[in-house]
């Protein structure tokens, strides 16, 4: 099985590497089978399954597929494909079966029973009528490289947009186009279907419209949007052909809410799930750096924990994924736990690598730091290993890995979403300074009728990374007023969060935010009580627990730790390694317990991961949250 699962990677990496070089598209005609469109452009129906997989669950009249360009040759090719132009009726005769009416009439014994579908569970009988379809040879030249076309984005256009005008999905216009950026200029160039101008689908402005997300069906989105399959199919005649696909963009009525809640996922409570209690193994590998304490010195061992803060992150997590385990076994799943101590150095991950067999994991935990977690994620993707990454961003999303913090662009969605949900009466404000200015741009197209004010500038056009009180007269109204702070410069931080505290009263309120919440707002010159007094609200990957909160291992690690409570490195590993166990043991591998259905959330963190098209899982999972009286709370 193992060898069957490593060959269909190395195929699938295969295929992605070629299709990255060059690629086509392809619409469905009527009869046509995934060995037709093979056999048309030279390639396997396995190239077309790893590009296309939905085309697995059949396919659809004028669904448009990805075709990888062949290895066999380049130049244009004549195809003859059968067209089907009608009918004819057979009545069954005594002893005449479907094989028998396949050779007289030429035709396959699935052909009949596509058009016959009671044959399918039936058997034939005498008497039956039978639809028996006639074809006409249609002779073509196809042009290998006339099946796609650029095309110019025009103002206002997004990815959806594009995709919907051509009649595919989000995914497959990224991958058609894999260096496109995230959020599309006017100008900018994509490849796109080459369909004709009177094919292209006009977005109607007085309609609203919405992406299906992973594995989101009928049910889902009856929840979610509040429509109906019958009412969807209406708006969206191609779903009664094609079905619901992943970033299919669907017409929905103008007063249907299409704004994606970060929380619009119930919360998934797998104890209830569990059923897979085999032994799971598990590889934890962090930069405990041994070799350089001489562990016999408790003196010595006590200064590394001070100075070492890669050390003591390690140490942490590693005592959190502990307590972790123990909360597992009493759930009935066992685990056994092989720690790494990677040295923080690309030689000794290497030797850990050759020198142990990491094929029968259920996953790996680490590497800390990007380039070694690289290393191991490259090295046993070949063997579809999960490699988890604890903390940081990795630098290659393959197929198996898993980013468990949010990424920036997911958390400033996040927080532009919460304001967007906010029904309350508002005035939006947005103060940056000049490197930020882009973000100021995009939160103010998103959030339409705030207003922008920038840092000012000195004499030879530099920011000066300050405002003056002048510079916001007349900008706030009375009631609410919403500002976000964008800015890594502690000074400007400084700045304006005094000044906007000096202005909040309860005639005029003064709300912070930041979708960016970095090192500038935690420095010795920003005030606690100022930021408390503005509810300052931020996007986080975690959010801090409650001290009267009853939390079982929160009191266990007091308990074992002089009342000292759990810092957030040591949660994070009790939380992630906990979420791990629990997936494992609800399915056969982390693979199929991560779809995007699934949230979990633990002491300060919560997990919900999609997949990219081709690549890995990252937790797409958000809090928002804000200063309440000093402490740090989850808005609501």
């Amino acid at each position: 099985m193992k060898k069957l699962v490593l060959i269909a990677i190395i195929f699938f990496a295969t295929c992605i590497t070629a299709f990255a070089q060059d690629f086509k598209t392809h619409k469905v005609k009527q009869g046509e089978t995934i060995e037709d469109i093979a056999k048309q452009y030279l390639v396997t129906p396995f190239d077309i399954y790893a590009l296309n997989p939905d085309a697995k669950k059949g396919l659809k009249v004028n669904t448009v597929l990805i075709i990888p360009t062949s290895k066999v040759k380049e130049e244009d090719l004549t195809t003859e494909t059968k067209e089907i132009i009608g009918f004819r009726t057979h009545k069954t005769k005594r002893k005449e079966t479907l094989y028998s009416i396949s050779k007289e009439y030429d035709i396959e014994i699935d052909e009949i029973k596509k058009h016959n579908t009671f044959l399918y569970a039936n058997n034939l009988r005498k008497g039956d009528k039978l639809k028996i379809p006639r074809y006409k040879t249609v002779v073509s030249k196809v042009t290998i490289d006339n099946s796609i076309k650029k095309y110019k984005v025009l103002p206002k256009e997004g990815k959806w947009r594009v995709a919907y005008k051509f009649g595919i999905t989000v995914p497959q216009l990224e991958a058609l186009n894999p260096n496109m950026n995230e959020v599309l200029q006017p100008g900018d160039e994509l490849n796109v279907p080459n369909i004709s101008n009177n094919e292209e689908k006009v977005i109607e402005e007085n309609y609203n419209y919405y992406t299906v997300l992973k594995s989101e069906g009928y049910m889902a989105l009856n929840r979610k949007l509040g429509l109906t399959q019958e009412q969807l199919e209406t708006l969206n005649p191609e779903l009664k052909e094609s079905g619901l696909k992943l970033g299919m963009v669907l017409k929905v009525p103008s007063d249907v809410d299409t704004t994606i809640s970060t929380n619009d996922v119930a919360n998934t409570n797998l104890t209830s799930h569990l059923k897979n209690f085999n032994t799971k193994r598990i590889a934890l590998m962090m930069p405990y750096r041994l070799n350089r304490i001489d562990i016999d010195s408790i003196a010595d061992v006590k200064r590394a924990i001070r100075t070492d803060s890669r050390l003591s992150i390690s140490l942490d997590f590693h005592a959190g994924m502990l307590y972790a385990l123990d909360s597992a076994k009493r759930l009935g799943i066992s685990t056994y736990l092989k720690v790494f101590d990677t040295r923080d150095h690309a030689s000794e991950v290497t030797k850990i690598l050759n020198s142990n067999d990491f094929s029968d994991y259920d996953a790996v935990i680490g590497p800390l730091m990007p380039d070694n977690f690289d290393r191991v994620a490259s090295d046993l993707k070949r063997d579809n290993i999960p490699v988890i990454s604890p903390f940081t961003t990795p630098k290659n999303l393959y197929d198996n890995v898993y980013q468990t913090v949010p990424s920036s662009d997911l958390l400033q969605k996040a927080m532009i979403n919460f304001v967007k949900l906010d029904t309350l009466p508002k005035h939006i404000v947005i103060i940056s300074d000049a490197k930020n200015k882009a973000v100021s741009s995009m939160i103010r197209s998103e959030l339409a009728a705030s207003k922008q004010i920038f840092s000012r500038k000195d004499k030879d056009g530099k920011d000066s990374n300050y405002i003056l009180i002048s510079d916001l007269d007349g900008v706030f109204k009375p009631g609410r007023n919403i500002v976000f702070l964008e800015t890594s410069n502690e000074a400007f931080a400084s700045n304006v969060i005094s000044m906007l505290n000096g202005i909040h009263n309860d005639e005029q309120q003064i709300v912070l935010m930041t979708t960016n919440k970095n090192n500038a707002f935690e420095g010795e010159n920003i005030s606690n009580y100022h930021l408390s007094n503005l509810k300052f609200h931020y996007p986080s990957a975690n959010k801090t627990f409650s001290s009267s909160t009853t939390n079982g291992f929160v009191n266990a690690y007091k308990r074992d730790h002089n009342g000292v409570e759990p810092n957030k490195y040591a949660v994070r590993g009790f939380d992630l390694t906990l979420d791990v166990l629990m997936r494992l043991a609800s399915e056969e591998d982390l693979f199929d317990a991560s779809g995007s259905e699934i949230e979990t959330e633990y002491v300060e963190n919560k997990f919900r991961y999609s997949k990219k098209l081709f690549g890995g899982y990252f937790n797409e999972a958000v809090y928002i949250v804000k200063y309440d009286d000093l402490t740090i709370v989850e808005a609501k």
